[in-house]
């Protein structure tokens, strides 16, 4: 019988323990476990009361806009006892406030796979520190302290700021998934990135760099595209 191609050996194929529910602390963000009790107030104004807050909800599934207070804090405990998804929501240090969420999600520790996704912060907040802190705290977990061999992010195709934050962050772009999803009633085609282990280091690199050491602004979105490619990655055909 011919000798068929098999992907490489994974010497290490154990299985990898959840992330922490307690949450993580940076610089600029701390991200609490979900606490309806104690967040509501913050994270109902942060994406309530006009149209471009209530724009945070337009690519999320099973969220706002919410009507009233009372029915964010049926969605906030929802997130809270989530059996698969771990929420945490976003806490400014500078302004001493709740801004925004962001999960793990479609945790497969068997396989080393984890996704960060339900991502929202308020529109005051967007194209700061706040988000790219706050992934760079998640993804210290899962790569530093997990040893996850491989990070996702999805998001509607038709949602540039994810896509573009994707890129931003170090992400790798990898397809197009059609008719994947049925959002509020309308077909979603997801856009799927990818961060992979050995691309890590070099990532986290750029990101505390751009978070804690420049001096002097440069584009993280340019570091991270001249990032030495480690692995091979699918080229986009759109």
């Amino acid at each position: 019988m011919a000798q068929q191609p098999v992907g490489e050996r994974v010497n290490d194929t154990s299985t990898r323990p959840l992330p922490a529910h307690k949450g993580f602390k940076g610089q600029y963000v701390e991200l609490h476990q979900v606490d309806p009790q104690t967040q509501l107030d913050d994270l109902y104004a942060a994406s309530s009361g006009s149209a471009e807050k209530e724009s945070v909800w337009t690519y999320m599934p099973l969220s706002g806009p919410f009507a009233n207070p009372p029915a964010m804090a049926t969605w906030l405990g929802w997130c809270r006892d989530h059996s698969d998804y771990i929420f945490y929501a976003v806490y400014d240090k500078t302004a001493q406030r709740y801004v925004g969420m962001t999960s793990f999600c479609s945790i497969v520790p068997q396989m080393q796979r984890i996704e960060v996704g339900f991502i929202w912060y308020s529109p005051e907040v967007q194209r700061t520190k706040i988000n790219t802190e706050s992934i760079y705290l998640m993804l210290c977990e899962a790569f530093d302290r997990l040893q996850y061999r491989r990070v996702e992010w999805k998001c509607d195709s038709l949602n540039q700021p994810s896509r573009n934050a994707a890129l931003r962050l170090g992400f790798s772009y990898e397809g197009l998934f059609r008719k994947h999803m049925i959002v509020k009633g309308l077909n979603r085609d997801t856009a799927w990135f990818a961060m992979l282990d050995m691309d890590w280091p070099t990532i986290k690199d750029n990101l505390q760099d751009w978070l804690y050491h420049s001096q002097a602004y440069f584009s993280l979105t340019a570091r991270q595209a001249a990032k030495p490619r480690l692995a091979q990655h699918p080229t986009e055909l759109e």
